[in-house]
Parts: C-alpha cells; structure tokens; sequence
C-alpha cells in the first residue's frame, strides 16, 4: 500500500486538483463582502463573531460598551442572539457580563480576526476543511489505489453538508475537524505502509495528541465525549492497560481544564450554566436606554441535568413514548431535513461498505462502530425533541462532529464503486446546497422544497426545530378553525389562507405540516376550482384521488393518527394538481397572475387521542 509516497502529484494529479480548489477558496474567503455575502447573522454567530473580536483586540472575554460598538461597527446592527451571562449573586449595575459559549474556538480563531477581520474566521474554516482532506487523503491512500484516495477524500467532504458549515461563522466546522485530526493522529500509524511523519505520529505519543483533541472538542460540545471510548479501549484491547489510562487521563484533564478557565474567567464552570444566562435580541446591554441585564432578552440558564430533564420530558404514556422512538430512529436516518442518508451520505456508504466487508474489520473499526451507534442512541434517547441540533439547521447538526469517525470504517479494496456510488448519491441531495452554500445556509428551508429530498419523511417529532421555522411567513400560519390549526407550508406551491380557501398552484404538490391540540380523529377537505382539475391529496398518508368541476364543492374525509410529540399531534398533508390557470387570462378586470390549481378549505373532525 502507498504511504507518505502518495504525496506526489505525479503519482496523483488529482490531489493537485483538489489542492488548487482549496487555494482558490481559501483566496475568494478573503475577498468577499462578509456581511453582505452571508446575509448577516446567523444562527449563534453574533456570539462567536463578538467572542473573536473580543479576544482579538481587547485580549478577554468580557462583553462591554467596545464589544458592542465594534460588532454595531461591523454589521451595522446588533448582535441579534448572542447569549451573555453574569456571575452568580445579587445584581448590580457594574456586574461584568461574559459570553455564555465555549471560548475554545474564538480563542483559535482571535488572530485570523485580528489579521483579517471576518475574513480570517471564513478563511480558518477553509483552512480546516484543506487539512481534513489531507489527513483524509492520506489515510485513504494506505488503504486503496488510486484514483480511489482523492475521490474518497473529497467526495467525504464534497458529497455531504459538511462544507455548508464552513460559511457559518461560529464553532462548527472547528468541531468537525478536531475530531476527524485526532481520529487520524489515533490511527494513521496502524494503516501507513511506512513509519509516518512527523515521528511522534509513529509511537504513543500520537495517541495522547489524539486525546488532548478530543478533548478540547469535547469541551466546546458535549455531544463528541463518546468518541473518546475507542481510543482508550483499543489500547486495553491490546492489554495496554496503563497507556489507556493515559489517554483517558489526558483527555479528563483537558475537559476539565477548559471548564476550569472558564470558571476563572466567568466565575461559572458551565458557560451554558447558571441562573443568568439570556439570548438577546432588540435590545442590548450598553444602550442608553436598557433596562438591566436580567430584564434584557429571554432567559436560557441550565444546567447539564436540566437540560437533560428538559429534552426528554414528554407526556403520554410509555407506549407513545417508545412510538416517538420508533419515528424518531427512522428520522435520524432517512428524514427529509436532518437524515444521515441524504446529509451524510458518503460516511453511510463507507458504513455500509464496511459491514460488507465485515470480515476485513478489525478492532479499532468495531470500537468506532460502537461508539457512533452509542451516541446516535444517546441522541434519540436523551434529545428526542432536539437531536438534529435545533434552531432549524441544514441537516443534523450535533452529528457533524460524530461524522468524522464514520471515515475511519474505511476498508482495504480495490473497487472504485463504493467512490463513485458515493459521489453520485451524496451529489443528489447535497449538491443544490453547495452550489450556493450561502443562500443555503441563510434559508435552509429551500433545500427540501424539490428534487430527491421530497421523497422522504417529513420529522414530525420535532416540528418546530424544522427549518422552516426561519421563515415566519410560512410557519405557524392559524388556521381558524375549533379547534385552531398551525400550518407549516414546505414549499412555495401553496398559500396562506385567503378567500375562498388555501390555493394549490396548477401541475404542483404542495406539502404542509397541520399542528393541532388536543388531537384530531380526522380532517375533511372540501375542494372547489373554477376548471376540471384532478386532485390527490394524501393525509397522514392515507391517500385519496377526486376529479374537481368547476362551480362544485368536492369532500374529502381522512382518519387522521399522526405523530404526538410536545403535547400536539402533527401530521402531513399533501396535495397534487394535474392543471392549472391564470385567473387574469380568465376574469375581466383581475390581476391575479398566479398559476392556481384547486382551492381547499380544512375542517377538523372530532377529537382523537393518543
């Protein structure tokens, strides 16, 4: 097998090609209009955006007058969600205020802001996906020919929404390659045909880099602790008993260690900790006229049990709970919105590659196995509201950092199909985002409006973390009825209610959420169209096909079970037109240029139950 060899372009001209992209990403990461570019503030950016700066040109951690001046400077509006804190005690106007995130990243990321402003954050996170194909490179060199190598190793990246992330400004893509460095300074020893470079990639001493890693990702999100657990049993597996205990040492001590700064610095081991934690939006501390810092904003103090208690409350009984289960295990795989299969495609082909293969597996394969099926399982059991990360990401969120470990499943072949089946399949669901990643990740509810991701299940368990909750136009809608009705339209070929009903646009299918408490036993439609129209419509996946005439009302009635999850019952209502028209081409005097199909009107029918 090759080893550090495989770094010759001659051997490999497709390296070369992958390189060149990289050098003409990382050039366009520090040219672009930032701000414009990403549309403004995103997700948890207004934190990490500050918490940079802050490190940069004042040197601490505290958010005072200069921070919100400096981010006002930069954005031309506040710091819409950042999450502050207080030390714990009585309240007095003179309180330090502290950022209420991990300050690993931004502590990482202060001199590429202080170099480049929030172009060093984008170019950082180029900079991190360039050394995660390299690692990736070389691993899969030791273990397949070429081509295979660069095609793996890109496709990894480029055929799933890891990349998207690199256009957010906050700590993600940081996570996802802290894990996938030490998952590769872990193991390339044991796969490399030659002894490695640098040397302490040959020895143990690789294996205390890879837990020190681990550790510092594990601090800055909690949900990457498990991928510790092979590292420290592969070592006991080989009767290595005090390295082990080494590795997991090392690792607890750097845990520990950050949780430890951040209580010196904040005065509070849990930055997602305390009773005086808020997210902030309007208004912010420092303008003449706020209130004090505990009437600001909204509060989000947790602690670590809290948090827990607060994912997994549910009401019903142990058989609904075990149902929401069942739902939430074939999400976590196929869903429409976060689903491993179309978000992280390339990583359940070398999965299922590997199962094929089971004979090949050795120890460390098994182990991270394990450990991924182990934290898919915590996610479900201990998240089953919140697994994909919330606040509406594009895919799973918490599972871009486990991702890293799927690689490593990679198998000792020959064939080229599982490169190109992976390149294909991951293209068709992720391709559309990467195309545009910044319109993507400013409006993740666009990915799933067409194409292939349409044919999978909607998460009905987690309704309100959906994308399309960004997009206050089509979520939430009231339906007035008794009782009301909330919908979630998934797409752009319906509309929100209007007289005499909600259109369906002409040769569409329209998809939309109905959120209703207390539970319904059914739902009748009532269609009505001015032109012959045929019209299926699917509810709760019972589905129906009636022929609309025109001046004629035509019902519909459907049982309706759905999927009950924070105290509501949710399910999907699909409708399809075969035709459509204009009704300023058909009406003297209207300027209604829309292309409309039929016309429905949503009545719920009795009260159901769990």
């Amino acid at each position: 097998m090759p080893s550090d060899a495989s770094w010759s372009v001659t051997r490999d001209p497709g390296l070369l090609i992958v390189l060149v992209a990289f050098v003409g990403l990382a050039a366009a990461s520090l040219s672009v209009n930032v701000v414009t570019k990403t549309y403004g503030i995103k997700g948890d950016e207004a934190t990490y955006v500050a918490m940079a700066q802050s490190v940069a040109y004042d040197g601490d951690l505290t958010f005072e007058r200069a921070d919100l001046d400096r981010f006002w400077h930069t954005y031309q509006s506040g710091p819409e969600g950042i999450f502050l804190k207080r030390a714990e005690g009585p309240a007095t106007r003179d309180d330090p205020l502290f950022f209420a995130k991990a300050f690993i990243y931004p502590l990482v990321a202060a001199p590429f802001t202080r170099l480049a402003g929030l172009n060093g954050l984008l170019f950082l996170n180029v900079l991190l996906l360039a050394g995660v194909f390299v690692c990736a490179y070389l691993f899969a060199s030791a273990r397949l020919p070429s081509p295979a190598p660069v095609l793996i190793a890109a496709g990894f990246l480029a055929a799933s929404i890891a990349p998207l992330y690199a256009v957010y400004l906050t700590s993600d893509t940081f996570n996802f390659a802290l894990a996938f460095f030490a998952y590769f300074c872990w193991l390339y020893k044991d796969v490399a045909g030659a002894p490695p470079r640098p040397a302490w990639l040959r020895g143990t001493a690789s294996n205390v880099v890879a837990a020190l890693l681990l550790g510092l990702a594990t601090f800055s999100k909690l949900t990457i602790a498990p991928l510790i657990a092979p590292v420290v049993a592969l070592a006991w597996w080989r009767r290595r008993y005090a390295h082990g205990a080494v590795i997991g040492a090392v690792w607890a001590a750097t845990v520990l260690g950050c949780f430890a700064a951040n209580a010196a610095i904040t005065g509070d081991f849990n930055y997602q900790g305390g009773a005086h934690r808020r997210t902030l939006y309007g208004q912010f501390p420092f303008e003449s006229d706020a209130p004090a810092f505990d009437d600001l904003g909204v509060s989000v103090s947790s602690s670590a049990t809290e948090m827990v208690a607060a994912a997994t409350t549910f009401e019903g009984s142990p058989s609904a709970l075990v149902d929401q289960f069942g739902h939430n295990a074939l999400y976590f795989m196929v869903g429409r919105h976060f689903g491993l299969v179309p978000y992280y495609f390339p990583g359940v082909v070398i999965l299922a590659w590997a199962l094929w293969r089971r004979r090949d597996l050795v120890a460390w394969q098994v182990l991270i196995a394990g450990a991924v099926g182990m934290t898919a399982l915590g996610f479900l059991v201990f998240f089953p509201n919140t697994w994909s990360g919330g606040g509406g990401p594009p895919g799973n969120r918490y599972f871009l950092a486990i991702y890293p470990a799927l690689f490593f499943l990679l198998p000792t072949a020959r064939s080229l199909a599982p490169a190109i089946v992976l390149w294909v399949g991951g293209a068709l669901f992720t391709a559309p985002a990467l195309i545009d990643p910044f319109v993507a990740a400013d409006r993740p509810w666009l990915l799933a409006e067409q194409g292939p991701l349409r044919a999978l299940p909607v998460e009905l368990t987690m309704v309100n973390d959906l994308p399309i909750r960004l997009d206050q136009g089509r979520s939430r809608i009231r339906y007035p009825t008794d009782p009301p009705l909330l919908l979630y339209f998934l797409d752009q070929n319906a509309t929100r209610p209007e007289e005499p009903g909600i259109w369906v646009k002409g040769r569409a299918r329209a998809d939309i959420i109905v959120r209703v408490a207390p539970p319904l036993a059914g739902l009748e439609i009532s269609l009505t169209a001015p032109i012959d129209n045929r019209v299926t419509v699917t509810v709760d996946g019972d589905t129906q096909t009636a022929d609309v005439t025109p001046n004629a009302v035509t019902r519909l009635s459907f049982p309706v079970g759905g999927v009950h999850a924070r105290g509501a019952q949710n399910f999907v209502l699909s409708v399809t037109t075969s035709d459509g028209f204009v009704p300023r081409l058909r009406n003297r005097g209207s300027r209604d240029s829309r292309f409309l199909g039929v016309a429905m009107e949503l009545s719920p029918l009795g009260a159901g139950g769990h």
